[in-house]
């Protein structure tokens, strides 16, 4: 039942996925929610993947427009609003923790959180359009898989900021070696399939975003975890497309 619960966590903090829960929700389920992240990524990515077969016979510009409309309407957006605020809140912030927080939590999108979200969407649409000429479709799934897998890692190694948050009471009743043995196991099957060229990557830019996130916070925020989530599909796309 809990394993159970723990899933459909998952599955509604990370999609539009109709789910009902059992109340009251038990902090140990919260916890547990973070070992089906890159579950869920398989999911999403592929409901992506059979999209995109299925406008095969159309133009690659129309099936990567669809692609990435139903991506971000399947995910609700959560990501991208993350990433909006994150880049607002790095310029604005001046290099100031405090400042930097107080910015992300105003609800309002500036001019450089616009500016984010449309090169990281048109990145993301030439990459699609991209992969679609290609056809490697299974590349989707590799991209929002190892995306969800970065969130573990991060609640396993950084510090959550907000004491209050959501965030908080998922860390505090993480069950870290369960969440360490997902990790191993997942990333292990990943080299295999998708190949070690991608996870290192992945990796690399993982690290980079979390020295970032705790040179300026000290630790991250739902926010800064929704941009890393963003910046490491558009990295994986890129790669894929590159490579």
């Amino acid at each position: 039942m809990l394993n159970r619960q723990a899933f459909l966590i998952a599955l509604q903090f990370l999609t539009i996925f109709p789910v009902k829960l059992s109340t009251p929700v038990s902090s140990a389920a919260m916890g547990r929610s973070l070992l089906f992240y890159p579950l869920v990524g398989l999911l999403v990515g592929t409901f992506l993947v059979t999209i995109e077969l299925l406008l095969s016979t159309q133009s690659p510009l129309v099936s990567a427009a669809l692609v990435l409309t139903l991506w971000i309407v399947l995910t609700g957006g959560l990501h991208l609003d993350g990433l909006a605020d994150s880049s607002d809140a790095w310029l604005g912030g001046l290099g100031d923790k405090a400042r930097t927080l107080a910015i992300m939590k105003d609800p309002a999108c500036g001019p450089i959180g616009v500016l984010a979200l449309l090169l990281v969407l048109l990145l993301k649409f030439v990459a699609i359009v991209s992969l679609v000429e290609m056809q490697q479709p299974l590349a989707l799934v590799w991209v929002v898989v190892l995306a969800r897998l970065a969130m573990p890692l991060l609640f396993l190694t950084t510090h959550y900021q907000r004491e209050q948050g959501l965030g908080s009471a998922m860390r505090a009743a993480m069950p870290e070696n369960a969440v360490r043995a997902m990790l191993l196991i997942t990333t292990a099957i990943l080299v295999l399939l998708a190949g070690f060229g991608v996870v290192l990557v992945t990796l690399v830019v993982f690290l980079l975003l979390r020295y970032l996130m705790e040179r300026r916070l000290g630790g991250f925020t739902g926010d800064t975890a929704g941009a890393m989530i963003e910046l490491l599909e558009t990295t994986v796309l890129l790669f894929f497309v590159l490579s």
